[in-house]
């Protein structure tokens, strides 16, 4: 039981529902409640899929099926963390909005990049090496729920203080995005660099 409470931990820690409020901010203000519950299901189905189908393939996905290595894949997703990292430092919250689209096809954008990425499925992989098939993805489906609900009590927590105080919300969001662009390269760096070392590691043996 320790393991598995460990295993969703892992996930929702990375999945991070207070950090992703403020890469949404801008559709939690434009949609109400019943919409924005809908997009956030979906993209949370979309997500789940994903997370269970790397927790039960592992890394054989990458060796046998994109015939890459793993190291690759974190070297490609530290370099568009990177990229997030930096559009967040420049333009604030509103950088997340251009790489997710409009907001009648917001589902997908908000499961991809928002949920699901590198860090995510890096931990959707570890899960699955620590816990049979069954315990594996039921880790991975708790962490992904935990989070969207969080998300959704959220939103409606910032309805609510919205009205009575919006010129606080407001910069409290711009100043917690640009924070989040340090907290986002820095992950960004370290992808990069572990997924450098792999490979390095690799190319000596």
């Amino acid at each position: 039981m320790a393991e598995f409470i460990k295993s969703i931990l892992l996930l929702l820690v990375l999945l991070n529902p207070f950090l992703v409020v403020i890469y949404l901010i801008d559709i939690i203000q434009k949609l109400d409640s019943k919409r924005f519950r809908n997009v956030l299901i979906r993209a949370g189905f979309i997500a789940a899929a994903v997370f269970v189908c790397f927790s039960i393939l592992g890394t054989a996905v990458f060796s046998s099926f994109f015939q890459v290595d793993f190291a690759s894949f974190q070297i490609f997703g530290g370099i568009v963390f990177l990229l997030i990292g930096i559009q967040f430092v420049f333009k604030g919250p509103d950088a997340i909005e251009v790489l997710r689209g409009e907001s009648e096809h917001i589902a997908g954008a908000v499961a991809m990049p928002v949920l699901i990425g590198p860090g995510t499925i890096s931990a959707s992989v570890v899960i699955g090496e620590r816990h049979n098939l069954v315990i594996g993805s039921l880790a991975v489906l708790a962490a992904t729920v935990l989070c969207i609900a969080t998300i959704y009590i959220l939103k409606r927590v910032h309805d609510y203080v919205r009205t009575r105080r919006e010129a606080l919300i407001q910069r409290y969001i711009e100043i917690a995005g640009r924070i989040t662009a340090l907290f986002v390269g820095t992950v960004a760096i370290e992808m990069i660099f572990q997924g450098l070392k792999s490979w390095i590691a690799k190319m000596i043996i």
